[in-house]
């Protein structure tokens, strides 16, 4: 997460900023970036960053209600939702003492993200941060089974809204499994899928267009149930081909969804969602809502380290390149 003295991004909400941003060249493209422009395309692109990278700038909230607000970005633009970019905020926001906590209990971070407000509890033990509950905006259900062509064959799409637009497909469908031997392949359907799906009009959120077109295809595998409910694998594609490294928590928020609807998740159930490499995020209903159901999402963050990057005058590179 980035923070500090950023430069300021016109806008009375953190939905029109991440909008400002946008216009002032917020893409892969944009040859002579300034500003926030400039910060991302310096730290998603080497030598700093790689075409992985996935961060957030923190930017003042909506209004009073919230601690702080965030535009999530990546190597192509900038996110309207992220749940693990959350966690890991909400983590921070306690460990550096923007908002008290107790040594022992809960602590409370709201935050205002592009798609709404959300919130991240974070559960505190001997003084040491042991998770942290994220609850995302409503998810509703845009469609079900949508036929899609693949170069593997035609397969069924779920899409669902949750704070971004996600489409779903079983990688059994598609001749695959969720492993990281399987990524190359993982990634080339998922793109096909994103693409096929472009002018999908089940993608346009119905009340903010800002928030519409496919962000992520989640690539999921059934896995044996547990005690508690279902269990899954999964790997998000998002953007041009990026790979999410977490079970995704805004994809979470679908899935959860789509597993109510089928009858599969009932309120005290539990999702166990594993990611691509193993970690595990662990998903429930928190409600309903005018706009769809609430989910809540329960996962771990840890820092890693603060991190000071320059930019000689004389750097022939520049801000960077991407491979």
């Amino acid at each position: 997460m980035v923070a500090g003295a950023l430069p300021p991004v016109p806008g009375t909400s953190v939905a029109e900023r991440r909008a400002a941003v946008i216009g002032e060249g917020g893409s892969a493209t944009s040859p002579r970036p300034g500003g926030l422009e400039r910060i991302r395309h310096l730290l998603s692109r080497e030598p700093r960053g790689h075409a992985g990278m996935y961060g957030g700038f923190v930017v003042p909230p909506d209004d009073g209600g919230a601690h702080l607000g965030v535009l999530f970005w990546h190597k192509d633009g900038y996110s309207t939702a992220c749940g693990h970019g959350t966690i890991a905020l909400g983590a921070w926001a306690v460990e550096t003492g923007l908002v008290a906590a107790p040594e022992d209990g809960t602590a409370r971070v709201r935050i205002d993200v592009p798609s709404g407000r959300v919130t991240a509890d974070v559960h505190r033990g001997g003084g040491r941060t042991t998770g942290v509950t994220f609850r995302n905006v409503p998810t509703r259900i845009a469609a079900r089974r949508l036929p899609v062509d693949t170069s593997r064959g035609r397969v069924a799409v779920d899409l669902a809204h949750s704070g971004a637009c996600y489409a779903s497909v079983r990688a059994a469908d598609l001749g695959l499994t969720v492993s990281t031997a399987l990524l190359p392949e993982l990634t080339a359907v998922g793109r096909e899928i994103r693409a096929a799906l472009a002018d999908e009009p089940a993608t346009r959120h119905p009340v903010d267009p800002r928030l519409s077109g496919v962000y992520g295809v989640i690539l999921y595998q059934e896995l044996p149930d547990t005690a508690a409910g279902p269990g899954q694998r999964n790997v998000t594609v998002f953007a041009d081909g990026q790979i999410d490294r977490s079970p995704c928590g805004s994809g979470t928020s679908a899935r959860l969804a789509l597993l109510a609807a089928d009858g599969r998740l009932a309120p005290g159930d539990e999702l166990r969602h594993e990611s691509v490499i193993g970690t595990v995020f662990t998903g429930r209903l928190a409600g309903e809502h005018p706009d769809g159901v609430l989910t809540e999402i329960t996962g771990t963050a840890h820092r890693t380290g603060e991190h000071r990057f320059l930019l000689a005058a004389d750097d022939e590179l520049g801000t960077g390149f991407l491979l």
